[in-house]
């Protein structure tokens, strides 16, 4: 397998509002968090969304991507698995989460993703999932999976740039690690 670039060239630009989270999405953690503790965290969410939108270039770099999916994902008390839609120039089209699991998988169906990258015109995509209470690590599963979704997403113009997961504050980086296939190599 080839190996990618260290640091790859990773540019995500807001270009369109996509709703900020309701305190309905926000991670159920059973008494942890009182309401009004998941009504500041639904504000923070906000705020966090419309500086997004009013940066002309926010995830500008790998680690900025991770950063921004560490304050999506950390809380969560389940895995997710999602995509970061992007244009041909690699701003972002939209952050769509897919697949819910439990809280040590998730099911991902690649025919789901490729429906919904078509569907959100994605030129590229950063894949990404949390390990709730795990590490930030890629699995064999993970690795085999990021591998399959490459090669199809590839099959209808869209260049996956990484697959970020997420353990807590800790995150791992596909793109940074070697571990994406790159094509023509």
């Amino acid at each position: 397998m080839a190996q990618q670039e260290a640091n790859p060239s990773i540019t995500v630009t807001k270009t369109s509002d996509g709703p900020p989270r309701d305190l309905e999405s926000l991670p159920e953690t059973g008494s942890q968090l009182s309401v009004h503790e998941k009504a500041v965290l639904a504000e923070a969410q906000s705020i966090l969304a419309r500086l997004v939108a009013r940066q002309s270039d926010p995830l500008s770099s790998p680690s900025a991507v991770k950063d921004y999916l560490v304050h999506q994902l950390a809380a969560l008390p389940h895995e997710v698995f999602g995509i970061l839609h992007l244009d041909s120039q690699k701003r972002l089209i939209r952050d769509e989460p897919l697949f819910r699991g439990t809280i040590n998988g998730a099911v991902v169906y690649p025919r789901e993703v490729i429906k919904a990258v078509l569907q959100s015109n994605s030129a590229f995509a950063v894949l990404y999932h949390n390990h709730p209470g795990g590490t930030a690590s890629a699995s064999e599963a993970d690795q085999r999976l990021t591998s399959e979704l490459q090669i199809a997403l590839t099959t209808v113009g869209t260049e996956v740039l990484d697959h970020i997961i997420v353990a807590g504050t800790d995150s791992f980086s596909f793109a940074e690690t070697g571990l994406l296939y790159v094509a023509g190599h």
